[in-house]
């Protein structure tokens, strides 16, 4: 038994916050109150647990550990006993991803202080939410890490439908349908490597160092392959398994468009990054599959940025642009299966996709809800000549455009740099198909920002104001994260750069023993 209790506390602060809100507080004033005091506290154990991890030389590669025994009973699959354990812990993977689900889920909370229906019950889901996210970036154990897989969606299925807009039932149900979907598939590959006759296991740090044994599963191991592959993908989401995204994102209230976008997509890319890269050392066609993986990235690149310039509703604009920059995660990913010297780069450069992509689109879907509370519409063809009436959203929203297209100095660079940088060596012609999406990228953000905050000045919109100072706070904070990664890339560069070598070494070791 391991128990440090701070990752322990971590993720369970919000769903204990969450509690207390259902039990004890009536007022909606101090609801608000206390669902930001908790995002808050939250916040500062994300930043403590990144801060304390070590990523020199020699440091253990899982830290901050909660270990013990969970589940242990009978014989099944041929193993002495079936057991599961609690067990928490973080690498070099995780700890940015922590980071990032603490920093979102404060400007979350911050971003639903208007929010007047149900307040109790709003902050309560939005609380249990965070949790969710946090144990699925922390467990170390393939049982947990389904446990908190699956609590997401109970949460988010009753944010989007009850305090959404629009068709926000049919999008609710959508997004728990392809969910669901993708869950009965990961459940499937966890059962099978489970039920190896030998060493089945839950343990993911066993499996991130052995391996799952090609020659020991009962299902093809290609079959597991791609049904983890599958379960992550539709998270992430990729084409064609993209759809449920832009009809969540459009009908969600602002802040869960912020946690959707921000750190829920990111579970998908964590997973691929964990298990479809980490686990398959021995993995016969790994190169086909690779060139599987890449098509699905290239497409879902070009596709999702040529959709984008199409869109009319400030919000699907953004959404489908999360599908064209997903498709780079996936990108790196596919040259990590692949194997080769570039696969470190590209991988880095996939995790710093996922982070640098969470700040900044999580930046952009704070500013269309403060553009669609003030103006009371999303309709890009309505607006227009905004930038002197919010100067400061304006000036934000600019930056934030400038990041999602990747302007040097900002986060988004350095990410696509570092995939592309990586996937050109082994897959030349497909990274460049894959750069044009960012040219069109460039096109669908300058031309959205041009057509939103600048031009004429209209009427209509003589009398809205700009950001309120609960407003412009989380604004101000995703800013500076935007701008610090940006300039200092090694400030999270360093601690992907942690996670994916032992990754890589481990994968390449037991790829020339076996």
């Amino acid at each position: 038994m391991e128990f440090n209790g701070l990752l322990t506390a971590t993720v369970f602060v919000p769903l204990l916050g969450a509690l207390v809100i259902a039990a004890a507080l009536r007022s909606d004033v101090l609801v608000r109150a206390f669902a930001v005091a908790v995002a808050l506290v939250e916040l500062a154990l994300a930043v403590t647990v990144f801060s304390l991890f070590d990523k020199g030389e020699g440091a253990d590669r899982f830290q901050l550990v909660d270990r013990f025994d969970w589940i242990g009973v009978g014989t099944i699959f041929n193993n002495e006993t079936f057991s599961a354990s609690y067990h928490l812990g973080v690498d070099g993977l995780s700890a940015p991803m922590v980071l990032l689900t603490g920093l979102l889920g404060f400007c979350a909370v911050l971003a639903s202080w208007h929010v007047k229906l149900r307040v109790r019950e709003y902050f309560i889901w939005l609380l249990v939410l965070q949790t969710a996210v946090l144990g699925v970036f922390v467990s170390l154990d393939f049982l947990l890490f389904f446990l908190f897989w699956e609590l997401e969606l109970l949460p988010m299925y009753l944010l989007i439908s009850i305090w959404g807009t629009g068709r926000k039932e049919y999008s609710a149900m959508k997004f728990l349908i392809f969910t669901i979907l993708g869950s009965a598939f990961m459940l499937v590959a966890i059962v099978a490597v489970y039920a190896t006759p030998i060493d089945g296991t839950f343990d993911m740090v066993y499996l991130s160092e052995n391996g799952i044994d090609a020659a020991r599963t009962v299902i093809p191991i290609g079959v597991i392959f791609w049904f983890f592959v599958a379960a992550f993908a539709i998270k992430l989401p990729v084409w064609p398994v993209h759809t449920w995204l832009p009809d969540a994102h459009t009908d969600a209230p602002t802040a869960v468009s912020v946690m959707l976008a921000g750190v829920l997509l990111k579970m998908g890319g964590y997973g691929l990054v964990r298990v479809s890269v980490g686990m398959f050392p021995d993995l016969d066609g790994a190169e086909a599959f690779s060139w599987v993986l890449v098509v699905l990235a290239v497409v879902s690149v070009l596709y999702g940025a040529a959709v984008t310039i199409r869109q009319t509703d400030l919000k699907r604009l953004i959404a489908y642009s999360s599908v064209s920059h997903m498709g780079l995660v996936m990108l790196g990913v596919a040259v990590a299966v692949g194997g080769g010297s570039a696969s470190s780069v590209a991988l880095s450069g996939a995790n710093m996709q996922m982070f640098a992509h969470g700040t900044i689109t999580g930046l952009l879907f704070l500013l269309v809800g403060l553009v669609y509370d003030k103006a009371h519409t999303r309709y890009i063809p309505d607006l227009g000549g905004l930038a002197g009436r919010m100067p400061v959203i304006a000036t934000v929203f600019l930056i934030a455009g400038l990041a999602s297209l990747g302007l040097p100095g900002l986060s988004g660079f350095v990410a696509e740099v570092l995939v592309f940088l990586g996937s050109f060596e082994a897959f030349p012609w497909p990274t460049v198909l894959a750069v044009c999406g960012i040219v069109l990228a460039a096109g669908y953000i300058l031309w959205m920002i041009e057509r939103v905050m600048f031009g004429p000045p209209r009427e209509r919109f003589s009398s809205i104001g700009d950001a309120a100072l609960v407003e412009a706070i989380p604004l101000g904070v995703l800013v500076v994260s935007i701008v610090v990664v940006g300039f200092y890339p090694a400030f999270i560069a360093d601690v992907f750069d942690a996670g994916v070598e032992p990754i890589l070494q481990a994968v390449q070791g037991l790829e020339a023993v076996r």
